[in-house]
């Protein structure tokens, strides 16, 4: 799992800060945040400058104003842009500030967001 536990630590502190009941899975090549059994954020490493990145699951209302920051960039985990999704890199949540912001759009959008369907065992 390739993802930056600095940054795991500092995100961690941030919803700590705000109360939030949080579980943490190991997924996708890094580090997802669930809340209310839903991936809300993540953390990986970019594979091209091996620099810790945010994921970021926006949505599709704050998809296009997120990609307008300074930092912020279309996800493409499969090669193919996600939209709703996208990547913060680590230039762009060096303060506490910047990584509250994201966390907190995050956050904003998790009661929104859609479970993803959980797969059903089969019975022999």
């Amino acid at each position: 799992m390739a993802y930056d536990e600095f940054l795991a630590d500092r995100a961690r502190q941030v919803l700590k800060q705000k109360s939030i009941h949080f579980e943490e899975k190991k997924m996708i090549g890094g580090l997802c945040f669930m809340i209310d059994g839903k991936m809300c954020f993540g953390l990986d490493t970019d594979k091209k400058t091996d620099a810790p990145r945010l994921m970021c699951r926006v949505g599709d209302l704050n998809y296009e104003k997120a990609l307008q920051r300074p930092h912020c960039g279309e996800m493409d985990f499969t090669g193919r842009v996600m939209k709703g999704y996208v990547y913060i890199s680590a230039e762009g949540i060096d303060t506490d500030k910047e990584l509250d912001y994201w966390i907190q759009l995050c956050l904003d959008f998790n009661p929104l967001a859609k479970s993803s369907k959980k797969k059903k065992s089969k019975k022999k």
